[in-house]
């Protein structure tokens, strides 16, 4: 898998209707996991969001989405990130290190609880971004095809 560079946008609890609705008008195939899944959220109202789906269409575009935890305020008109994404690491944390020059880290780019490496940063211009380095399990994680539905 090359690098690749996809839009991902944010819910607060509607990421699993916007995703089918874009699937219904895209075709595709669609792939879906839940905080729970993951085992990233302790709150229990929050089980069932979507912490990442993954639409592929049949000619190849790629739009990514989540649910937003409850803790993490969402603003209508800047629910949206740019996502980078592959198997390429240092590719990656090259773009990495050179996005975060004049701007902040949100999430540091570790090791998920997916075993890939991810992080999240806001870069000087006020884009936001996420980087995904797909780990030894290449596939098996939420940015994958493969992931689950």
């Amino acid at each position: 898998m090359s690098s690749e560079i996809s839009p991902y946008l944010s819910f607060r609890d509607s990421a699993r209707q916007a995703m089918e609705f874009y699937q219904s008008v895209f075709g595709g195939d669609l792939g879906i996991s839940t905080f729970e899944e993951y085992q990233v959220s302790e709150d229990p109202s929050e089980q069932d969001k979507v912490m990442h789906s993954r639409l592929v269409t049949d000619n190849g575009m790629v739009l990514m989405a989540a649910d937003v935890p409850n803790r993490i305020d969402l603003t209508p008109g800047t629910n949206f990130a740019v996502s980078l994404s592959g198997e390429e690491e240092d590719q990656l944390r090259g773009y990495w290190d050179k996005l975060i020059v004049g701007g902040s880290a949100d999430m540091p780019l570790e090791q998920a609880p997916w075993g890939d490496s991810f992080g999240m940063l806001t870069d000087r211009f006020g884009v936001s971004w996420m980087v995904n380095i797909a780990g030894p399990d290449a596939g098996q994680g939420p940015t994958s095809e493969a992931a689950p539905s």
